[in-house]
């Protein structure tokens, strides 16, 4: 099931085309979406994902917050209880990250994990269950971003010059290592975006040096061909299984 929720994160993140002049996330946007698996040939919903922004205030500066939650369905808890929280402080213009937070709560196995960013250097804190708390900087490269962090650039990105089949590579940080990742453009296509109605979106496919993927072009991610880009779809293939997710709503956009 970790598999699972990597791949729908990364799903909606792995792009790294010429940014727009402007970057537009809004503070106070909710994305939910259905999360289901394929379960015996039928594609059943077991969770939902919900996305939101807002903006935070220290002493000394402000960040945007972007926030990730994953929760089974509590139908679903007896089988396998998931309570995932993924968050990231990061600039508000640029959406360079400051902070990166994980919780995860996934069938009794439970993890926590902070990183710090300074520079090219992360120093990261992390607890696993019935394990002591470790503590450790690492390097990583100077476009290298968290994963949610990178979740909302994509949506600062243009596609609108790009040619089918226009490959892309760029590299995210998750559990403690920087992960090589290839986009690759398929086009246009339109598909149903939850109470935005039918919309004409960007179609992407993503491949990664990872155990979490299978298959070629069998992981997709749509985005709303508009201003906004916001993921109307996915779908993915893993060793264990198929499932996607599916815009149900989306407000504050």
């Amino acid at each position: 099931m970790k598999k699972i929720l990597f791949t729908a994160v990364s799903l909606l993140i792995l792009c790294s085309f010429t940014p727009e002049d402007e970057v537009v996330v809004p503070s106070g946007e909710k994305l939910v979406y259905a999360g289901s698996y394929n379960m015996s040939g039928l594609m059943t919903q077991l969770a939902q994902v919900t996305m939101s922004t807002e903006m935070v205030t220290t002493s000394k500066n402000s960040y945007l917050h972007l926030n990730c939650e994953l929760s089974t369905f509590s139908k679903w808890d007896k089988f396998f209880k998931m309570r995932d929280i993924y968050e990231s402080y990061v600039n508000p213009t640029t959406l360079k990250p400051s902070l990166y937070k994980r919780s995860i709560d996934e069938g009794g196995y439970t993890k926590k994990e902070k990183y710090a960013f300074k520079g090219n250097s992360v120093t990261s804190t992390a607890k696993r269950r019935n394990k002591p708390e470790t503590v450790r900087t690492f390097n990583i490269g100077s476009s290298t971003q968290d994963a949610i962090s990178l979740l909302y650039k994509v949506r600062t990105l243009d596609f609108s010059k790009m040619k089918a089949g226009q490959t892309k590579s760029f590299v995210i940080v998750f559990d403690e290592k920087e992960i090589p990742v290839t986009l690759k453009y398929l086009g246009t296509e339109t598909v149903k975006a939850g109470n935005l109605g039918d919309k004409s979106c960007y179609k992407l496919s993503i491949g990664a040096k990872t155990d979490a993927l299978k298959g070629k072009d069998k992981n997709l991610i749509w985005l709303t061909a508009d201003a906004k880009k916001v993921p109307a779809l996915m779908k993915f293939s893993i060793p264990v299984g198929t499932g996607q997710l599916t815009l149900t709503s989306a407000t504050g956009i």
